[in-house]
């Protein structure tokens, strides 16, 4: 299989194999009009297998939507066809409208206009509260 390198863009590398679709969803790379190859399950030494997107357009990135899926994942700046920034993610510990509250009762179910803020509340369990009725939600990983 032959797919082009990117010459100005974004490379997100270290994807839990078969999570790709669901960034792709978050991040709304469909709205996107550059390419966007999407490689599922490519053999990796440290992961065994790996997904990877490449994104052949300089474009800004929501990496706390990346952290919050897989802080594992590795953001490559390619500019001119050389790496020149390799970023790695971590779980943010605020989250503004990325996730929704599932708790009936909270003020973000009414009050459509609120934004749903989450708070890291435990980084090793992966564990979000919400800032509102503190429900807890878990990290997709």
């Amino acid at each position: 299989m032959n797919i082009d390198s990117v010459q100005n863009g974004i490379v997100l590398d270290h994807i839990k194999a078969g999570a790709c679709m669901q960034i792709y969803k978050y991040l709304k790379l469909d709205q996107l009009d550059c390419q966007v190859a999407i490689i599922k399950n490519a053999k990796s030494s440290k992961m065994g297998k790996k997904d990877i997107i490449k994104i052949d357009s300089p474009i800004d990135i929501d990496l706390d939507v990346l952290g919050y899926i897989d802080p594992d994942i590795t953001v490559d700046i390619i500019k001119d066809g050389h790496l020149v920034e390799k970023k790695h993610l971590a779980l943010p510990q605020k989250l503004v409208n990325v996730i929704h509250c599932k708790n009936p009762r909270c003020i973000t179910t009414d009050e459509k206009q609120l934004d749903a803020i989450f708070l890291l509340s435990d980084p090793e369990k992966r564990t979000y509260r919400c800032a509102y009725c503190e429900a807890e939600r878990k990290s997709h990983r």
